[in-house]
């Protein structure tokens, strides 16, 4: 009994160092030197495993996550190949190159931005799970003029889409599908936030940073590099912090808990004191929530509980100031979505090997075999199937719809004119009768 309580002893005095000591990790800027907090981990198998706290410092891993993949957008990942007792992992900045948005002419007053998402969703259940991996194109269509007589909208437009699908059973069976019943992401609800005012320390110089304490712990994080700037901000930890999220308002009520909100805003070229969509290069949110499945998404049954975890990153790949003529043709959608297709900024960074592996075995599936394999159920199959139609019933039906729809009452208007034609013809006859000979 010694030996066993002994071994125990040293196993978690073991464990208390390797976690202690993991906690030292610190995720940084390579030239800056400063700590870069919210950056996401990704362990062996392409799952998000965390994120660094507002320190830069990543949580405690256990030796079979690893190899971790560091993600922070703005920044080209890195991976952490072993398990490390204390040392600093350094992120470079990778600067994505889009051009100046430039305002042509006074007619020119809706801004269009289109963008490339990338997002990883996991939706958990007590006996299933599905994991999703999603590549999009969106637009945006933003009227920072408000006399433009031009809704416009700030959430993501969906113009492409290509999904990746794993489902898998509590016995450790799953399967892949390009489709799924349900829609569980929150990508369609984080769009552009509105227009920000710098802090004023960092308004009056080019490099530093701020930290804005909210309610319950820092809420925003700014940091500033010459003309680049990016905000990180806890959601969850101020109800002001809502405002970067206006499109996601419904959405916080008493029966719906998020237990993880954080939100990254990249800038550049900015000038001034304000933080402006126009500026905006790319933003990253890293969601968990937990609620009920009919009282987050409105599907399942009301009394089944879900958790869904969201990661994803935005790459903005073009912005442009448009006409209000132009923007009601994208609106209606008056172009070929086929010359779309997906596209990949040069910035993002390559896939990892299990999400290749998932993309691969989607892309392989044979569709219409699928299909032919299928064997229909009786159960929902009609009884009248193979059996002679009552035409009568569809007749009866066909004249409901001609009535609902108007075509009776012009065939009326039209056989009744025919009609009083032939009457006056008849007439005419009678009075004249050499003359119709």
């Amino acid at each position: 009994m010694r030996r066993i309580a002994a071994a125990v002893v040293v196993m978690s005095l073991c464990v208390m160092m390797a976690e202690g000591s993991t906690r030292n990790v610190v995720v940084a800027d390579s030239v800056t030197r400063m700590p870069l907090p919210n950056a996401s981990l990704f362990d062996r198998n392409g799952n998000t495993i965390g994120i660094t706290d507002m320190r830069g410092r990543i949580p405690y891993i256990s030796p079979e996550g690893y190899p971790v993949t560091v993600r922070y957008l703005g920044f080209n990942e890195k991976t952490i190949s072993t398990f490390v007792a204390a040392d600093t992992v350094f992120l470079q900045e990778n600067i994505p190159e889009l051009p100046e948005v430039v305002v042509e002419s006074s007619r020119h007053r809706v801004l269009h931005m289109l963008a490339y998402v990338r997002e990883y969703s996991t939706l958990s259940t007590y006996t299933d799970t599905v994991f999703l991996f999603r590549e999009k194109m969106a637009d945006y269509m933003l009227t920072p003029d408000k006399k433009v007589r031009f809704k416009g909208w700030s959430s993501p437009r969906l113009l492409a889409c290509r999904s990746y699908y794993r489902f898998t059973d509590a016995r450790g069976r799953d399967s892949v599908s390009n489709v799924s019943n349900h829609h569980f992401s929150w990508s369609d609800w984080i769009g552009t936030p509105p227009a920000s005012v710098l802090p004023h320390v960092l308004a009056q110089s080019e490099s530093g940073s701020d930290t804005i304490r909210g309610k319950y712990s820092a809420t925003e994080i700014w940091t500033r590099n010459n003309s680049r700037v990016i905000v990180d901000v806890d959601v969850m930890a101020d109800t002001t912090s809502r405002k970067w999220v206006p499109n996601l308002a419904g959405f916080f009520r008493n029966d719906l808990e998020f237990e993880r909100f954080r939100v990254r805003f990249n800038y550049d070229n900015v000038a001034g004191d304000t933080v402006a969509p126009s500026d905006l290069t790319g933003y990253s949110y890293n969601i968990e929530s937990n609620g009920r499945g009919h009282d987050m998404f409105m599907f399942n049954r009301v009394d089944e509980p879900f958790f869904v975890s969201t990661y994803a990153e935005v790459y903005m790949l073009d912005k442009e100031y448009i006409t209000v003529k132009e923007a009601k043709k994208w609106d209606a959608r008056k172009f070929d979505m086929s010359e779309i297709g997906i596209f990949e900024p040069p910035e993002a960074p390559a896939l990892q090997p299990s999400i290749q592996e998932l993309v691969d075995r989607v892309n392989n599936i044979d569709i219409d075999m699928v299909r032919l394999d299928i064997v229909p159920d009786q159960n929902l199959v009609s009884k009248n199937f193979g059996k002679k139609r009552n035409h009568n019933i569809g007749r009866r039906v066909l004249a409901l719809l001609k009535d609902v729809t108007g075509i009776s009452s012009r065939k009326m208007n039209r056989n009744l004119n025919r009609q009083w034609d032939e009457l006056k013809k008849e007439r005419r006859a009678k009075k004249n009768p050499r003359r119709e000979e």
